[in-house]
């Protein structure tokens, strides 16, 4: 009824007439290249009179960038990154010490000493390509499968080792399920086990850094393309687009989600192809190639710095298990693991680079190799006999002023222990 009133009701009138002179040979039209282009509230594009249906084979592919071969060299007509020695060296070391720490921890798994792992295996060239072109303001949305990054960025094999374990030094006060990390100092969001729950979180971050003046962060967002298949990741690519928000999201593709293999998960080609449809700078890059990806990366802040997110799809192959938990032999040959073993493996390859470049040898393998195995065996020997978290911590930190509900249980749960202590291994906990 309002509307019927004053002003509101001769405007309302007045562009009602107007609408109607407004007949579909008056829409809004440019010319080019001698054809008609609609300019549609939703889209720009031209007119045509043949129906034509587009599918996935529609377009050519989008290219997967590289710039080492398999053996080490860089390709002709490509750009190696200027790197100092001691940046490669340091993404060398790494890497190795990613897998030998992931060789015992699995173990360590296997052993019944920790409930959960997961390893890196074949995705080690993505982890120190991407960590090496951020800076360390940049906060990281991992995954679970990034702790390639976490060494870069500077968390220790001790930190990493006690978080498994669940002791009173883990960060996570033993709340939280193996290779589930964090760090605020690193600026690292600590990891969920829910798939993509952290990728409009990172967008809804980079958007926060876009609003601060002065900012020189963004946000890198680490997910694979099993996780592309939820809604939040949908959600997240369209916000990021509309919102023009300074966010990489670096799509891990390789090629299983836990037992099902990409050609299952999705159409079309692959996850790069969502990100021009939706309006977001976009990169496909071999993710076996460790200098690729830092170019690419290095490139993708760029751009993100300027306001325009960036979508990197990373090809590679999940080498191990998906998990403790898997046997990836039941829905895969290990003649196509052996296969990407060998022919395609990043650690290898950057490897014979570095070696080409006269900064490694095998004496230097063999000692690191060494060194970071026995490293890592004490520190897990270590971790394993330092106590638990007190009790009462699995009460704290949620709340800032805790609830009469949590207070009540609390209470009745040390009643508990003080009638039927000695039932629990409450030696093995931190004293208060």
């Amino acid at each position: 009824m309002a509307l019927r009133s004053g002003v509101s009701f001769l405007r309302f009138h007045a562009l009602r007439s107007s609408s109607r002179l407004l007949s579909t040979h008056t829409r809004p039209e440019v010319q080019q290249n001698g054809r008609k282009i609609a300019e549609f509230p939703g889209a720009k594009a031209p007119y045509v009179t043949e129906m034509k249906i587009l599918n996935e084979s529609s377009y050519e592919p989008i290219p997967i960038y590289r710039v080492l071969d398999n053996n080490g060299d860089v390709l002709i007509n490509t750009e190696e990154p200027n790197l100092d020695k001691e940046v490669l060296l340091n993404m060398y070391r790494s890497m190795v010490q990613l897998n030998q720490m992931d060789k015992i921890l699995y173990e360590s798994q296997r052993q019944g000493r920790i409930s959960f792992y997961m390893t890196n295996y074949g995705e080690e060239g993505m982890h120190l390509g991407s960590a090496a072109a951020l800076t360390p303001q940049d906060l990281v949305f991992a995954q679970y499968r990034e702790v390639g990054v976490l060494l870069y960025r500077g968390m220790t094999m001790t930190e990493l080792v006690n978080q498994c374990y669940g002791n009173h030094e883990d960060p996570g006060k033993g709340r939280h399920m193996p290779v589930h990390y964090g760090s605020k100092q690193l600026n690292i969001v600590t990891i969920s086990s829910p798939l993509a729950t952290q990728m409009p979180q990172a967008v809804g971050a980079a958007y926060a850094f876009k609003r601060t003046p002065n900012n020189d962060r963004c946000v890198i967002c680490y997910f694979g393309e099993g996780a592309a298949s939820e809604g939040d990741a949908f959600a997240a690519f369209n916000f990021a687009a509309t919102l023009e928000c300074p966010v990489i999201l670096f799509c891990r593709n390789n090629g299983y989600a836990i037992s099902t293999p990409s050609r299952e998960q999705y159409r079309g080609d692959g996850i790069a192809a969502r990100g021009p449809s939706m309006g977001i700078h976009t990169i496909r890059v071999d993710g076996t190639d460790t200098l690729a990806v830092y170019n690419a990366v290095t490139k993708a802040r760029e751009m993100a710095l300027m306001n325009k997110p960036v979508l990197i799809e990373a090809m590679s192959y999940r080498v191990g298990h998906h998990s403790t938990s898997d046997d990836s032999t039941a829905y895969r040959s290990l003649q196509e693991i052996q296969k990407w073993t060998t022919d395609e493996n990043p650690v290898q390859k950057f490897r014979l680079y570095l070696e080409r470049k006269g900064l490694w040898n095998e004496e230097a393998e063999n000692a690191l190799v060494k060194d970071s195995r026995n490293f890592i065996v004490r520190t897990m020997q270590e971790a394993e006999k330092k106590k638990k978290p007190h009790w009462k911590e699995m009460f704290e930190d949620v709340y800032y002023d805790k609830p009469f509900q949590l207070q009540k249980q609390m209470q009745e749960f040390e009643e508990h222990l003080k009638k039927y202590g000695e039932h629990y291994p409450l030696d093995n906990f931190q004293k208060e």
